[in-house]
């Protein structure tokens, strides 16, 4: 059993990948080709926005609006402990200063409530994680920053294609980041990753930045780095993307079947109350014996993951800032409880429900 099933997509996407890169290979389109921008039209039209920049991973879609801020030295941004370590890292490579808020422990999302009390003179801006597959509440998210005169950035690594009240993921702050990370919804055969604004000022800084802070050729207005998408992995995106919206849908009916076949046995995962669409990027439970529930499934042939056993602020890069054991206690109960089941829109009701039945007999 897979705990994504990469290997049934191939299959039935092979003739099309194959067609398109051949048709680069042939075209020796490999920096910046013409799927490159196919792939950004594409996907630009169907998060709802003026413009997508693909770039060559989700930590450079976080890295680089950071870098078209301004941000460095001396600045403050909030976020979650909980999230995967690219989060965070991005604000401490260029100097300045993760600040955390704990977690709701029902949707493992930032805590709204909690983010106004930390902001400070300092801070310049909110990264938001839509964890799971699903957003937080970004309108409120949205007013504070306003209040306040802060840009909200959404770290949408794992939320590509879900739907907020009636918006897509990517369309509802200042700026989205996203990752094509192989397991992700939408995922290709290698890193890439894309960046989503309405701004036309802010795109274009972070379009130059993106290669090498150029904007005509050996011309460069800002420091740049090299984070271009590859156009082979364009071209394995565009040839998935005529299934995506069905997947879409999969994903989020299987971990609603999971929920419904789960409930009473363990702690399932709770939408958010604006959540219209989960694409559930993990389907994750929560259960008290954990390293023996995944040496039972294992035992099974049920492979499991933990996403995330240790939450960031305990992290030995992260001593600096100070934290400590206790801080965000929310973040930090989640992170010994939280393991993750087999997710992927080709699951069946067979399979589910194989795995529902022992993930019972390992709770007990």
């Amino acid at each position: 059993m897979d705990f994504i099933d990469l290997k049934t997509q191939y299959q039935r996407d092979k003739q099309a990948i194959w067609e398109r890169l051949s048709r680069n290979m042939e075209n020796a389109s490999f920096i910046l080709g013409p799927d490159v921008a196919e792939l950004e039209k594409t996907l630009a039209h169907y998060v709802g926005v003026k413009h997508a920049i693909g770039v060559a991973s989700g930590t450079d879609a976080l890295l680089i609006p950071l870098l078209a801020y301004g941000i460095g030295p001396g600045d403050e941004v909030i976020t979650t402990p909980f999230t995967f370590v690219a989060t965070v890292e991005v604000i401490a490579l260029l100097g300045a200063k993760p600040v955390f808020v704990d977690i709701d422990p029902k949707t493992y999302l930032i805590d709204i409530h909690q983010v106004e009390k930390a902001i400070t003179p300092r801070t310049k801006g909110i990264i938001s994680v839509s964890l799971y597959g699903q957003t937080p509440d970004m309108d409120a998210l949205n007013s504070i920053a306003k209040k306040h005169n802060l840009w909200v950035m959404e770290d949408a690594a794992q939320s590509f294609g879900a739907i907020y009240k009636d918006k897509k993921s990517c369309n509802l702050s200042d700026v989205a980041a996203t990752s094509f990370f192989p397991s992700k919804p939408l995922g290709c055969y290698g890193d890439g990753g894309m960046i989503f604004t309405n701004d036309d000022e802010l795109a274009l800084k972070m379009r130059q930045i993106a290669n090498h802070g150029q904007h005509v050729r050996y011309q460069h207005c800002y420091v740049g780095i090299n984070a271009r998408l590859d156009t082979l992995q364009a071209a394995v995106l565009l040839a998935k993307w005529p299934h995506f919206e069905e997947e879409a849908n999969s994903r989020h009916h299987i971990g609603q079947r999971y929920t419904e076949l789960l409930k009473n046995t363990v702690v399932t995962p709770v939408l958010e109350k604006n959540t219209t669409r989960s694409v559930y990027a993990q389907y994750t439970i929560r259960v008290q014996n954990r390293d023996s529930v995944i040496n039972f499934l294992k035992d099974k042939g049920i492979p499991t993951a933990v996403h995330y056993p240790i939450p960031l602020h305990l992290q030995e890069a992260y001593r600096s800032l100070g934290y400590k054991e206790g801080d965000f206690p929310h973040a930090e109960k989640a992170a010994q409880e939280v393991m993750s089941l087999p997710m992927h829109p080709f699951l069946t009701e067979e399979t589910m429900q194989y795995i529902v039945d022992n993930v019972k007999q390992a709770v007990r």
